[in-house]
């Protein structure tokens, strides 16, 4: 008999991030940005890929306010309060009801379940949203990790695409109605 104990499952809670804190934490202002969102950031919401993302996420609300719901947010451990990562949509669902989930733990909070939590949220708020049909989720093909998280969620690898800056990523898609808890 096994007398290890079973691992116990991660909370998160969801804090926006606004245009205001998104566009600190692209200017590499973490104090600013963490004022803005009322929680201590980590140094990690600064490094050289966050501050695309979230120039990116800035920009896109500047264009369109009304996505504000469906991007990006810091997501904090419960019932500690530590910002573990940041998770949400990559906009509002599309003309045909899709929807794309990103996720990023922070590196020391990695392997510890907290993917997979944010994983959970995102989908169940998915799959409430009447506009919603569709979930995607594209992951490099070196992101074993991201890979293994998603299992369990009823995902369908549906392809493969490459980009110069991220190379290899395989597409997977599980339809709204048909999201599974792990």
């Amino acid at each position: 008999m096994n007398n290890e104990p079973l691992p116990i499952a991660k909370r998160i809670r969801f804090v926006e991030l606004s245009a205001k804190a998104l566009r600190a934490l692209a200017d590499g202002d973490l104090a600013g940005g963490s004022a803005e969102a009322g929680v201590a950031l980590d140094e990690h919401f600064v490094c050289d890929r966050a501050r695309w993302i979230f120039g990116y996420r800035a920009d896109q609300l500047a264009e369109d306010p009304s996505a504000a719901p469906w991007i990006t947010r810091a997501a904090v451990s419960e019932p500690d309060g530590a910002v573990v990562g940041d998770a949400g949509f990559h906009g509002p669902p599309d003309e045909a009801g899709m929807v794309e989930v990103g996720y990023t733990v922070v590196p020391g909070y990695r392997r510890q379940g907290y993917a997979r939590a944010m994983l959970t949220a995102l989908l169940a708020r998915a799959a409430a949203e009447p506009g919603v049909r569709t979930v995607r989720a594209t992951i490099g093909s070196d992101n074993s990790a991201s890979l293994a998280t998603i299992a369990g969620f009823g995902f369908t690898r549906v392809g493969e695409r490459g980009t110069e800056r991220d190379g290899i990523a395989i597409v997977f898609e599980v339809l709204a109605g048909a999201i599974q808890a792990e």
